[in-house]
């Protein structure tokens, strides 16, 4: 039965570990990628621009030895109109899996509920799960484990901040929000993560009070696509609410901070933190590639 990655919640916690102990071994060499998936073709259908989640899954795909193949919807039947189930039936026949970056998360549960092969969220408008994989791999790198750490999460809650939350509920890392009223994360995956959380997940409004004696700082952009039109009214309600030296005084001298980029500098972070001897942001971007190979061999394995 083919098994998809949509959530973090479509991998156990059991799951996420084995995933990422691969990722870890695949980025030190002590396993080979190489021919894991020879002669396997798989499709990334990208409605939206990327830079690292694009390059990373080609790259990555690559490496495993499988060809992948990289469409957008306007050069492909979708975007003249072909339906989402027409569209998923045909391509599982030709592929072994499907990466999709797209708009609404209906839009891909659709997809993914006629595609026959594994597909794998690459980004929608509610979720961001390969990002959160990458981020629980650069936490357990820099800190040595989840359990016990103290991450906090600065700015919009948008999709990173949702699967952070389920990532962190999965693994039993604490997690505080601080966000402007009107811009908390879903409901629901709050509802939801609250539930399961073997850790603590917090929603504050100060910022300062959120980034208080955290092991990791972590912010993203105040204006994410889609929300230009509401660009200046944003960076108008998150000021106070950037990742800058002041606020990095309040979480731990230790503290580590992350942002899974792009970057606005000097709006949500500034280059002197971004640049700084805490950011790990490039060491983090580099592990969206081990984790997605892994992520890949175990979805395909």
């Amino acid at each position: 039965m083919k098994k998809d990655f949509l959530t973090i919640w479509d991998l156990t916690s059991r799951e996420i570990e084995s995933v990422i102990d691969r990722a870890v071994r695949m980025k030190a060499g002590r396993e080979a990628a190489s021919g894991i998936l020879q002669g396997r073709s798989i499709g990334l259908i990208f409605e939206k621009s990327s830079t690292r989640t694009r390059v990373s899954f080609e790259a990555g795909i690559y490496q495993l030895g499988a060809q992948p193949i990289y469409m957008t919807s306007g050069e492909i039947q979708l975007g003249r109109g072909e339906s989402i189930p027409d569209t998923a039936r045909t391509l599982s026949r030709y592929l072994d899996a499907i990466v999709i970056r797209t708009f609404g998360h209906p839009r891909l549960e659709e997809f993914a509920a006629h595609a026959t092969v594994p597909v794998i969220n690459a980004l929608t408008d509610l979720h961001h799960p390969c990002q959160a994989l990458a981020d629980l791999m650069t936490v357990r790198e820099k800190k040595g484990a989840w359990k016990g750490i103290r991450m906090a999460y600065v700015g919009d809650g948008n999709n990173v901040a949702n699967s952070l939350i389920e990532a962190a509920s999965r693994v039993g890392m604490s997690l505080t929000v601080g966000c402007p009223e009107g811009y908390e994360p879903d409901a629901d995956v709050l509802g939801r993560a609250r539930e399961a959380a073997r850790g603590e997940v917090v929603v504050l409004r100060e910022p300062r009070e959120a980034a208080g004696r955290a092991d990791v700082l972590y912010t993203d952009v105040w204006v994410s696509m889609g929300d230009e039109k509401e660009a200046e009214e944003r960076r108008r309600k998150f000021r106070g609410y950037q990742v800058n030296e002041a606020l990095l005084s309040c979480a731990k001298p230790d503290a580590v901070v992350m942002h899974c980029l792009p970057a606005h500098r000097d709006e949500e972070i500034t280059a002197e933190v971004l640049d700084g001897p805490r950011s790990v942001v490039f060491d983090q971007a580099e592990n969206r590639l081990h984790v997605q190979k892994a992520l890949l061999a175990f979805l395909l394995g």
